[in-house]
């Protein structure tokens, strides 16, 4: 559907809709916005704009009301993000969305079926489909769709150039699976090992874009959120690294201990993905440069974690 132009002048009993129920509500619903936030949003509605994909009922009689109950749903589905998503996780959509503005526009690429959602230029946009403008109001934002939109959109400005490549998704399950619980599991391998400097290594980088090129292979198997389910399923290889030392009594075998700090001179565990594995069907774990790697092929990853460190005693 081509874009209209807007209405030089509505109809009377519509523009005192709009002024009762959209302009004379307007500051306070955007006091709301930037109190669910955290910081001064605006919302950037333009009914004159609207008013032509109105095609009937709620929205034609009552545009007012209509956009007034499209950003105040907006609200309540921001408020559960950050309910859910904590401080990391405002902080990100503020950087993401960095014109903290709120609009609503049509969705001219015809991404979804009544309503949506996305990122342009900075600002958040409630998109309604052609045809649809007031149908299903409070699912415009709803939590898939907002997370969608914030995983589509450009990663903000960062100094870590490795977050900077990786989608929201991403981040966000590091921060939330990785970041909080690697320090624990690296605490049980230290104990095991007897060696308090062992460093582990995510190579998130690495990982996000061989999975991305993957995920775009036709006939690919690689499940569908591949990247919300990265810090996770890389912690889970270290953890299962940290059960096999205890599976196979390097924690009570000094001889073990011994081997293992000769081979690994650097006392680094770090995870990857190659092309081609030389041991095992699924993962495996592989030695260079007195490095200790955990590895696995884009079209393994995720398969039999536990596994990884399983053949380790070969390999020393």
């Amino acid at each position: 559907m081509p874009r209209l132009p807007p209405v030089e002048k509505l109809p009377l009993a519509l523009r005192k809709n709009i002024r009762d129920e959209w302009d004379n509500k307007k500051s306070d619903i955007e006091k709301q916005l930037s109190d669910a936030l955290t910081t001064p949003w605006t919302v950037d509605v333009n009914p004159n704009q609207l008013y032509p994909y109105a095609t009937d009922g709620y929205a034609k009689e009552s545009l007012g009301s209509c956009i007034a109950s499209y950003i105040n749903g907006a609200i309540y589905r921001l408020r559960d993000y950050t309910d859910s998503s904590g401080e990391d996780g405002l902080k990100e959509l503020n950087a993401i969305c960095y014109a903290h503005v709120m609009t609503i526009d049509l969705d001219d690429a015809k991404r979804f079926s009544y309503c949506g959602a996305d990122i342009h230029e900075g600002k958040l946009r409630i998109l309604f489909a052609p045809g649809h403008l007031g149908t299903n109001i409070d699912d415009a934002l709803n939590r898939t769709v907002l997370l969608q939109a914030l995983n589509d959109a450009p990663a903000p400005p960062s100094d870590d150039s490795a977050a900077a490549t990786l989608s929201f998704a991403a981040r966000s399950d590091i921060r939330k699976e990785y970041e909080p619980k690697v320090e624990e599991i690296r605490s049980q391998i230290v104990e095991a090992l007897a060696k308090p400097d062992i460093k582990l290594t995510p190579n998130f980088e690495d990982t996000f874009a061989k999975l991305q090129e993957e995920s775009k292979a036709n006939k690919t198997e690689i499940r569908s959120d591949w990247d919300s389910v990265l810090g996770f399923f890389t912690r889970l290889y270290f953890e299962g690294f940290a059960n096999q030392l205890k599976y196979q009594k390097f924690d009570e075998d000094d001889l073990l201990r011994e081997g293992f700090h000769e081979m690994i001179e650097k006392g680094e565990i770090a995870f990857r993905i190659v092309e081609k594995l030389k041991y095992e069907s699924y993962c495996e774990c592989e030695i260079e440069d007195g490095v200790l790697y955990l590895q696995c092929t884009s079209k393994t990853w995720g398969t039999n974690i536990d596994s990884a460190a399983q053949g380790l005693l070969n390999r020393l």
